[in-house]
């Protein structure tokens, strides 16, 4: 199957599926794989008033491989070549009209801008991928810093061979605001006044993870949005992570708001052990 993707595009889709209001800030090529992103981000109703078309632009694309028994998923990228996202003056309003801004890997290098620009109540979260330039300020920057357990093992860190948990806790020391850890199919993490808990995934039958990632951040930033307290806006993330990979290509398997709230109310936490 081929259809839209890019974390940014699934996460958008992701929101407006679940009934929250999204614009896509972003630039596609004016190729055949360009139209198909957009259609697909109109589609699922999202706001592409603030797509750049590039013209004569190569929108990138990927290729992704399932193992069947497992759902498990192999990506081999193309590498980006449109422009840059620049801050203009359009972009520069629509910031100040929204309250959840979701940042994708791909803009890490804007957070000092964004920051300056932004009052104190916009609620900045970035969708952590790897280590890239300007993530040291993302991490001080972001009000929510998601990274997954992968980024733990960056040999930037030099954690050493210690416990995941307690790499999640040398992280938090180099995190300004909230720090939440997604753990692949075995859920995610976060902290509440110091303590660290543990969201386990619901089970599901699994066809394919592409995109679980990219719905976990579309789902919390809709949370945060609606004024979840943390705990409840982890295991509602989860939730809708988990229920995502039912189908193939990430955005098939998006459950609708009141699946997500009753799968999230079936989760408990656990505070997790680390001595």
């Amino acid at each position: 199957m081929t259809d839209g993707g890019g974390q940014g595009g699934t996460a958008s889709c992701c929101i407006s599926r679940l009934g929250g209001k999204v614009a896509y800030v972003g630039k596609l090529g004016d190729d055949d794989a360009g139209s198909l992103c957009l259609k697909r981000l109109k589609d699922f109703e999202v706001n592409t008033d603030w797509i750049d078309i590039v013209k004569n632009g190569k929108t990138p694309v990927a290729f992704a491989f399932v193992t069947k028994s497992s759902g498990t998923r192999t990506i081999i990228y193309e590498p980006n070549s449109l422009p840059r996202i620049q801050i203009n003056e359009t972009v520069k309003n629509l910031l100040n009209r929204t309250p959840v801004v979701l940042l994708d890997p791909e803009v890490t290098y804007l957070i000092r801008e964004i920051k300056s620009l932004v009052n104190e109540k916009v609620k900045i979260i970035y969708d952590c991928e790897r280590w890239r330039n300007g993530i040291d300020d993302m991490m001080r920057m972001a009000v929510f810093f998601i990274p997954s357990s992968d980024f733990l093992d960056s040999t930037a860190f030099k954690f050493g061979k210690v416990p995941m948990t307690k790499k999640i806790f040398k992280l938090k020391e180099r995190v300004g605001g909230e720090l939440i850890v997604t753990h692949g199919g075995k859920g995610a993490y976060y902290f509440s006044k110091e303590r660290l808990y543990h969201v386990p995934a619901p089970k599901v039958t699994v066809k394919d993870t592409i995109g679980a990632g990219d719905n976990f951040h579309a789902a919390f930033a809709l949370a945060v949005r609606k004024g979840y307290e943390l705990s409840k806006a982890v295991k509602f993330s989860v939730a809708v992570a988990s229920l995502s990979c039912r189908e193939y290509g990430g955005r098939e398997g998006i459950p609708n708001l009141s699946e997500a709230i009753g799968v999230a109310e079936t989760l408990e936490e656990r505070a997790v052990d680390v001595n």
